[in-house]
């Protein structure tokens, strides 16, 4: 038991604790970073201010701050709703936030950009609006960033489904300031430009309107103005942002500006163990964690290897069917497809993000039968071939499965074929 004394010594750093524990940011001791652990203590009351703030005002829809993304609404609830904090982000101090925002958008009918806007008009603005007032005068504050999580909803193989998307907003003090201050939209879409926007990871350009997009600058100014040169310089600093041609162009049909092809892909055997030496780590964390889905084949680790001049990450596994089934190989490749492989392509893709140095992932597998035994049944040897951008869009339910296939390669015992899913499972040759 304490002593009369020994309590009287812990009362003031309970009451310490305290002062910490409520509201929406982070405690100073759950900073790791001893510069950013110093400054959340420094300005902890002033974070707590724009907190309280944010919660008290009335968003469309339910918003919460979340140190994790992407839950559903009940675990949303029962989880940590904190997450304002000081952090690093490309060499700038800033204040950053994370939060579940529970809308959820109609994929037929509102597009990626206009998912986009909704959510910065619903959330991002009116967060910087309490924000910034707070935050101006700060020596320390270089910048702000948000990171929002919203949902999408759509048919996936005629299931509705949902998926969260994922909107990073990250602006220095003076753009925040601009796009917070500015009078007409043009001044905003220029401060908005001199910042970063990603949509789930991808660098995406932003625009206010359907119509910014076409010229942003105030009505009858000068392309050699103030505010024309920031924007101007905002979207060269974006476009030139690894990854821009894809974020800005709808998959598949490529677009009229695309960039000249680059070099031709390296497949010597030197270069593509050096890829795969890059990856290893990656590599033998994903044969860990998916294997029990993925019925990997044990004699044949994953390796990188060429295919008509691309080099992809080839996986072995090995596919076994339901039930004594009769027909072609070709409807044992696409049920090998959609009952196995597919179901493998986003918890893959899920350690594999941003830019790669490959070309795509393979799956090579040998389909077996369960009622069949190994002396009565073939050995259908069935090679899918898929590029990144194609696997992106299938990740994130912008594809179908067809599509896929389509962008992709499929070889059957050695031989390329063209596969239509619903054909070849109907039993058709």
């Amino acid at each position: 038991m304490f002593t009369h004394r020994s309590s009287r010594w812990l009362l003031p750093v309970v009451l310490s604790l305290a002062c910490f524990s409520a509201g929406q940011a982070l405690t100073p001791a759950e900073i790791k970073q001893p510069q950013m652990r110093a400054l959340q203590e420094k300005y902890f009351q002033q974070l707590q201010t724009i907190g309280s703030e944010v919660q008290a005002h009335v968003f469309p829809y339910n918003f919460y701050f979340s140190r994790v993304l992407d839950l559903e609404l009940a675990q949303q609830e029962r989880a940590d709703q904190r997450s304002l904090r000081f952090d690093i982000y490309g060499g700038m101090t800033v204040v950053e936030l994370t939060g579940n925002y529970f809308a959820s958008y109609a994929s037929e009918t509102v597009d990626k950009s206009h998912r986009a806007l909704r959510t910065f008009q619903d959330v991002m603005m009116p967060i910087l609006e309490i924000a910034m007032p707070v935050l101006k005068d700060n020596p320390d504050v270089e910048g702000f960033a948000m990171e929002i999580s919203h949902r999408v909803g759509g048919k996936a193989l005629g299931v509705r489904m949902e998926r969260p998307e994922n909107l990073v907003l990250v602006l220095s003090k003076n753009a925040a300031l601009r796009l917070v201050n500015g009078k007409t939209e043009s001044d905003r879409q220029a401060g908005l430009l001199d910042g970063q926007f990603f949509v789930n990871g991808e660098p995406f350009i932003f625009y206010l309107s359907d119509n910014a997009g076409e010229a942003v600058r105030v009505q009858g100014q000068s392309p050699g103005s103030e505010a024309a040169d920031r924007a101007s310089a905002g979207r060269s600093k974006l476009a030139n942002s690894a990854g821009m041609a894809s974020a800005q162009r709808v998959f598949p049909r490529p677009a009229a500006t695309d960039p000249p092809p680059g070099p031709p892909r390296d497949t010597s055997a030197e270069s593509l163990a050096k890829i795969q030496a890059s990856y290893q780590k990656m590599i033998d964390l994903v044969v860990k964690e998916i294997a029990p889905q993925a019925h990997f084949v044990a004699y044949a680790p994953p390796a990188m290897v060429a295919f008509r001049k691309q080099a992809f990450l080839e996986f072995s596994l090995h596919t076994t069917l339901a039930g004594n089934l009769d027909g072609s190989r070709y409807k044992l490749a696409a049920l090998a497809f959609d009952d196995h492989i597919a179901h493998l392509i986003r918890p893959l893709m899920a350690y594999f993000k941003g830019d790669l140095d490959f070309d795509g992932v393979a799956f090579s597998t040998t389909i077996g039968q369960q009622d069949k035994s190994p002396s009565t049944q073939g050995s259908e040897a069935v090679e899918f071939f898929f590029p990144t951008a194609a696997l992106r869009c299938y990740e994130t339910y912008d594809c179908t499965g067809q599509q896929l296939i389509n962008e992709g390669s499929v070889l059957i015992n050695g031989e390329r074929v063209t596969m239509d899913l619903q054909t070849a499972e109907s039993g058709a040759h």
